[in-house]
């Protein structure tokens, strides 16, 4: 399998050859939007307008744009807490997945999810899920879903490197690969679990993804902070899906600015502040595609100010928008849990729902 290699010119490759150049303008200013919404979301949630958590994707904007940016109509996505980045990348609004962290009945999810549970299964977009590993056996089950129905398609299933030593995961490799499934799995690798480094968490030998030859499965290895890296691994694992109907496990190396969550007080002190900083001068995904759009000349430093500042302004109006908003009501807490207990007509389980009961 192929290990990754930093010297490589992605921007040449097969994949990223067929940009125009407005296309590569939308990939930084996708990649921008992300990061303009985080940077809002945390202000938000400084003066107290977001309670629960507030997991941030700043830094790791390529893998999420990258990756979608190369999926087709019958491509699904799925991924785990950290999840702003890919819904925002998807299409959803600034204003639904704002709204959603306030807590507001605007959010996407009405307001009952909050930061983990961004969904938009119209954009093929499954969450969002709060449980470490939770989301693996779901993108199995997407991906045998397409398989089932006859459809060239494929499922990306993102998880962080905490997750790779969950169970429900070495189920989902076993079974993603005895049953040929067209699945993804995509370690976004930032080097930290909650509060602890990759080294004091987990065995292995050359890299995480090499764990996939346990199950006979095809595996990849690249950096993160290049958007046209990012593209290029991942259309070969896709070819791979959609070709041969065979999974792939890849990992992409990344890097997380902000703690684990907003709660992670100790972000500076389980790892050295100028680690932080090295990244952000040397590696920035933004910063580093900027540099290239200007190589290519494409942009100049003027368009790319406007397209900052646009940003910034639609995140603000994300949030006085959010603000303006209203929560859901009492009377609603029991709906949006079961679709079956929405739609009874089409329900078609057997036994009872348990919170359905008078006592």
């Amino acid at each position: 399998m192929v290990k990754k290699t930093a010297d490589l010119e992605y921007g040449s490759s097969r994949v990223n050859q067929s940009l125009s150049p407005e296309q590569k303008i939308g990939l930084l200013r996708d990649m921008i939007r992300i990061r303009r919404f985080e940077e809002r979301s945390l202000k938000a949630y400084s003066r107290g307008n977001i309670a629960g958590f507030l997991h941030l994707y700043n830094g790791q904007e390529a893998v999420a744009i990258g990756a979608i940016s190369v999926c087709g109509e019958n491509d699904h996505l799925i991924t785990a807490y950290r999840d702003h980045g890919h819904a925002l990348g998807v299409g959803m609004s600034m204003n639904e997945c704002m709204a959603e962290l306030y807590g507001k009945a605007t959010g996407c999810s009405k307001g009952k999810g909050g930061s983990m549970h961004f969904f938009a299964p119209d954009k093929n977009y499954w969450g969002g899920h709060g449980i470490v590993g939770g989301q693996t056996p779901l993108g199995a089950g997407i991906a045998f879903g397409l398989k089932y129905r006859g459809i060239t398609g494929s499922c990306l299933c993102f998880l962080g490197d905490g997750a790779v030593n969950q169970g429900a995961f070495h189920e989902s490799l076993n079974l993603a690969s005895l049953w040929d499934l067209p699945v993804i799995y995509v370690i976004e690798n930032n080097g930290y679990s909650m509060g602890t480094s990759q080294s004091r968490s987990s065995r292995y030998t050359e890299c995480l993804a090499k764990r996939a030859e346990g199950y006979d499965m095809a595996w990849d290895q690249c950096f993160g902070h290049d958007i046209y890296e990012v593209r290029d691994h991942i259309q070969k694992a896709i070819d791979r899906a959609h070709g041969e109907s065979r999974p792939t496990l890849i990992e992409i190396d990344t890097y997380r600015y902000e703690g684990h969550s907003v709660a992670d007080a100790n972000k500076k002190i389980y790892r050295a502040p100028e680690e932080i900083e090295a990244y952000k001068k040397t590696k920035d995904p933004i910063n580093v595609f900027y540099s290239k759009l200007i190589e290519e000349e494409i942009i100049n430093e003027k368009q790319f100010k406007e397209i900052s500042q646009s940003a910034s302004e639609e995140a603000n109006k994300a949030a006085e928008f959010a603000e303006r908003s209203p929560y859901p009501e009492p009377s609603s807490i029991l709906e949006d849990v079961y679709w079956e207990t929405d739609n009874p007509e089409q329900r078609s389980s057997k036994g009872r729902i348990f919170f359905n009961d008078e006592f």
